[in-house]
């Protein structure tokens, strides 16, 4: 992860990907395209290895008369030409969401023998894997591009950076919860979701002025003072239960966890969206 990551100076959407797709993930995702389905194809007739021959014309077909919106009689003859033309298509042409159109469609018009021999399910496991591994936001889920955050998610996690700029703890608890969260190579979703509590905790100190007080003291005293709602209180108290039980989060690592990224950004976003809500609601009051 580089620096800019790790210390929260790039933006939060360059780092979770939803309306963009950086170099590495453009390369993942031709790598899998390349691996999975070009590697498949095969000539019918030795003798004549003409693309027409190729296993794969009619997917290459289909790009040119759906998604190209090309004459079919502009694809070239040989296999080379042919897969060159998609690859310029794939890194010089296209725009974000039309790689997605294409991984779509590709999902879509696979040949049949491609389809009996499982590359369907594959390709989109390597698909899968590289979104996630490169941090964005879309899936394929039921054959099809879907997002799994929302923008709403990614504005509250920009919003509190954004607002703790007075309070460095805490802003640099949700740094490094985005960090561990988001780190391509290593990510670590245990002790995200501890840096994602503790940045409730530092606010919520800082609020009752009281560094000495646990999570529980400090909810009790502002909603003596701001009016904090108890189903409120409740639901953050047991968040924090949730991080002192489930898997061992806050205690000595002797399990392996099952935490995943879905459980890490759970817990981020509730984070940021109760401390958005508390430095408002305080925010006249001190």
């Amino acid at each position: 992860m580089r620096f800019s990551e790790r210390y929260g100076y790039k933006p939060v959407r360059e780092i979770i990907q939803k309306e963009s797709i950086d170099d590495n993930l453009k390369n993942a995702l031709w790598n899998a395209y390349h691996q999975i389905i070009l590697e498949q194809g095969k000539f019918s007739d030795s003798f004549y290895p003409s693309v027409k021959n190729y296993t794969l014309y009619p997917l290459f077909r289909s790009y040119w008369a759906h998604l190209f919106k090309k004459p079919i009689d502009e694809i070239p003859d040989t296999v080379l030409d042919t897969t060159n033309l998609i690859r310029d298509y794939f890194f010089k042409k296209l725009e974000w969401y039309e790689i997605y159109d294409f991984i779509e469609f590709t999902i879509k018009y696979l040949p049949n023998q491609l389809l009996q021999g499982r590359y369907k399910a594959t390709f989109i496991s390597f698909i899968n894997n590289a979104l996630e591994r490169e941090n964005s936001v879309y899936r394929i889920i039921n054959d099809e591009i879907t997002p799994i955050t929302s923008e709403q998610e990614i504005q509250s996690i920009e919003e509190a950076l954004a607002k703790t700029n007075p309070y460095s703890g805490v802003q640099q608890h949700l740094n490094q919860a985005l960090k561990l969260m988001s780190d391509r190579q290593n990510p670590d979703y245990r002790n995200s979701i501890k840096e994602s509590i503790s940045s409730v905790e530092s606010i919520c100190k800082i609020v009752t002025k009281n560094d000495k007080a646990s999570l529980g003291q400090a909810l009790k005293l502002i909603e003596d003072k701001y009016g904090l709602h108890e189903a409120l209180k409740k639901s953050l108290s047991q968040l924090y239960g949730y991080t002192s039980d489930g898997d061992g989060i806050r205690h000595a690592m002797l399990e392996k966890s099952n935490l995943t990224y879905i459980d890490a950004k759970f817990m981020l976003i509730a984070c940021t969206n109760f401390i958005n809500y508390l430095i408002d609601k305080t925010k006249d009051q001190n």
